[in-house]
């Protein structure tokens, strides 16, 4: 989709462009909502390392789709709330910035594909629990 190409932000741009799938995503079942995650986890990765070589750049910005599949995590508990939505979206893009511990550490010492992605899955998981926590003072 060109996101990676944006002239500025082009992980803040990707992470936009995951709001969409989540919201196709998230109507299935819950056990297949997390299998469909599991998946483009898996699909990320392989896409992300063949992404890597040809850009000859350890995880390149132009490399946007382990936003969107670290976005799909913190989303978890938004429920199609569109408060829940955008406080997943900052949550997240917060935590992939900040990078903290273990993303970092994982993003660096894991190879390839599943360094890219494995630091924005740790991201993802984070906002997840922190929006499951502060959504709780909604319901």
């Amino acid at each position: 989709m060109g996101a990676g190409y944006a002239p500025a932000a082009p992980g803040t741009v990707g992470t936009v462009l995951g709001i969409p799938l989540y919201l196709a995503i998230s109507l299935l079942s819950q056990p297949l909502h997390i299998l469909a995650i599991l998946a483009l986890t898996g699909l990320s990765i392989g896409i992300s390392q063949r992404a890597e070589a040809l850009f000859m750049e350890k995880d390149s910005p132009h490399i946007v789709i382990d936003e969107v599949v670290g976005l799909q995590y913190a989303l978890l508990p938004a429920e199609q709330n569109i408060s829940l939505i955008i406080m997943g979206f900052l949550l997240f893009r917060f935590f992939d910035i900040v990078k903290v511990f273990p993303a970092g550490w994982v993003q660096d010492k894991l190879p390839g594909g599943y360094g890219i992605v494995a630091d924005d899955v740790v991201a993802g998981i984070y906002g997840a629990l922190l929006l499951w926590f502060l959504s709780g003072f909604w319901a």
